[in-house]
């Protein structure tokens, strides 16, 4: 299986050269004071050696083995214990973690980018900080001091790590028919009871403690999701001097067994009147879990554009060695008795979808980083507002559009490979099972596209979507600017399908539902060609400095124009197709 190798240079060229970070980083107080270039680059390089020499050695290895379940006891694949305590042991659970309980405070332009690296070297293995880190997320924003002091130094530092419980086997998407139950005590403290399915790293052997978030209903709670209230159920209860005290109620009764990320545990959680302490105000539990839902849902778009470079620089190792037939305008290789399949113009049409939608998704990844970022520490409230606005918008593009594109990019490194890609040997059968999940859990990509059209942008007409309209148009008015006649028809047919669909919803709301998915998709390529446009202005005007670099990115501009764009025609004909199409079949003529 081909080695990962960390793309810095790229990384560099997004966070330095496209959005230049350290511009932004210096005019944010908070930020100032704790990152600059020389900082950054010393994490990416650290970020580097950590995941490609540690972490992916690991990743086939873990998923032969997968993780074993013994009477209520998750042992994780051999060599994950020793590589979590040498991971944690560099602070990376707590890279963007609030200072204040030993967090690092790095900004989540640069946390992303550790975490493409993280995902792309070991799916399964970035899962369990992962969620350490959205679940460290919501008790910072909405916990009581209390809480914070005693949970969050522990949780930064790796030595207890965090999980969060929605799901029940008969709710998923609808929370609101959940029915495990918190029952208040006299001293403050809940006795949860319940079952929660689908948990990732709800038991493991990694660390000390497990920190679950919960969502359950207290006594007189009102019906549906108004009614949820956030509860913190630690898997050993805290004692006053923060050790560690007796073991809690709460049990993993099993774990799922998937089709792929294998070396993460997957675990159906049984609560049985287990002490918990509730995060934030009673029946406002949905709002505190979203906080962490919202950085997850990003975190598993990551999910899918690392997996989709891993799955890239194997797919063009093995198209520079591999040699098949010759080129068709002739012999390329004459000393060999063929040439590497490289130079076939079908492997250079999926190798190149590859590479644009996977650096094009990079730079996507870090202009949600950056608005992140605005938002919480921008100084103007205004600033921060309209930056809240935009993440808002985007988060659920993230999601769905790096994880579908990514699967998408998996299945063409796959198909490189031939019948090789399907052996288990080459890594690449595998990259497709793991990053599959990534289109379901955090959400369905169905649901994030409902997300997307229904509430932000039919329910304000639009709004959100002019600022993020506005921001291309500014750039694409620019003189000289490339590509910037085909980047404002794309965005003109964005803006004219959204009033059509805002239209429409208003004599049938089916029809949200009907468009969703492709509309998030169209969405998704025209945000792609802004960035695009964007990389290509760049690579213009330095491409006389690293013409290898440089070159390679205005020709990849060029197929992604040319060869990708033009799919959002397409996208633009079968919403306006309608939902009546959908509906021609009765339930029982399918």
């Amino acid at each position: 299986m081909p080695n990962y190798c960390a793309p810095l240079r790229d990384l560099r060229f997004v966070l330095y050269e496209v959005f230049d970070a350290p511009s932004l980083w210096a005019r944010l107080p908070q930020l100032a004071e704790r990152v600059d270039a020389e900082t950054a680059n010393a994490i990416l390089e650290e970020a580097a050696k950590v995941t490609s020499q540690l972490v992916a050695p690991l990743n086939r290895s873990g998923d032969e083995e997968g993780v074993q379940w013994d009477n209520g006891t998750v042992t994780t694949p051999t060599g994950f214990k020793e590589a979590y305590s040498a991971y944690i042991a560099g602070g990376w659970v707590g890279l963007s973690g609030n200072p204040n309980f030993g967090g690092l405070g790095m900004p989540k332009m640069l946390s992303i980018q550790f975490e493409e690296m993280l995902y792309a070297a070991n799916a399964s293995f970035a899962l369990y900080s992962a969620l350490s880190a959205g679940a460290c997320l919501a008790i910072d924003a909405h916990a009581s001091e209390s809480l914070k002091s005693t949970y969050l130094p522990p949780m930064y530092e790796g030595r207890w790590a965090g999980s969060m419980c929605l799901t029940e086997p008969h709710a998923g998407t609808d929370l609101g028919l959940l029915r495990t139950r918190a029952k208040p005590q006299a001293d403050g403290s809940y006795l949860v009871s319940g079952t929660k399915i689908f948990i990732t790293g709800g038991e493991q052997d990694l660390t000390e403690n497990i920190i679950h978030l919960v969502l359950a209903k207290l006594p007189d709670a009102p019906p549906g999701p108004k009614g949820l209230s956030l509860l913190l159920v630690p898997k050993l209860l805290v004692n006053a001097d923060r050790s560690l005290g007796a073991k809690n109620s709460v049990s993993c009764g099993s774990i799922e067994h998937k089709m792929g990320i294998k070396a993460s545990a997957t675990c159906v959680m049984n609560f049985d009147d287990a002490i918990g302490y509730l995060v934030g105000e009673p029946n406002k539990g949905l709002a505190a879990m979203f906080t962490m839902m919202n950085y997850e849902r990003l975190s598993i778009g990551i999910q899918g554009i690392g997996c989709a470079d891993a799955s890239y620089q194997s797919a063009v190792t093995y198209a520079r060695d591999r040699v098949q037939g010759r080129a068709s305008s002739g012999p390329v290789e004459e000393n060999k008795i063929a040439d590497p399949i490289i130079h076939h113009p079908d492997v250079r049409r999926m190798l190149l979808s590859m590479k644009a939608m996977t650096e094009g998704g990079r730079a996507f990844a870090a202009y949600v980083g950056q608005q992140l970022d605005l938002a919480k520490y921008a100084e103007d409230s205004a600033e921060r507002e309209h930056a809240a606005a935009l993440v808002a918008l985007l988060t659920p593009i993230a999601k769905a559009f790096f994880t579908d594109t990514g699967l998408d990019s998996c299945i063409l490194g796959q198909q490189v490979f031939g019948g090789h890609g399907y052996i288990r040997e080459w890594g690449q059968e595998q990259l497709v099972r793991d990053v599959r999940i990534a289109q379901i859990y955090e959400g369905t990509n169905g649901i994030q596209a409902l997300d997307l059209l229904g509430r932000k942008v039919i329910a304000d007409r639009g709004a959100a979507l002019k600022l993020f309209g506005d921001e291309v148009r500014l750039f694409a008015d620019q003189m000289n600017a490339p590509y910037s006649v085909e980047l404002l028809e794309a965005l003109n047919c964005l803006e004219d399908t959204s009033d059509w669909l805002i239209e429409q919803a208003t004599r049938n709301p089916t029809e949200i539902g009907a468009a969703s998915v492709e509309y998030l998709h169209l969405f998704g390529y025209v945000a792609y060609a802004w960035l695009w446009a964007r990389m290509a202005a760049i690579a213009e005007s330095r491409r006389c400095h690293d013409e290898a670099y440089y070159g390679a990115k205005l020709a990849t501009a060029h197929f992604f124009f040319s060869r990708v764009l033009p799919r959002t025609q397409s996208l633009a004909i079968n919403i306006r197709a309608g939902a009546a199409p959908l509906f021609g079949l009765s339930s029982e003529q399918f």
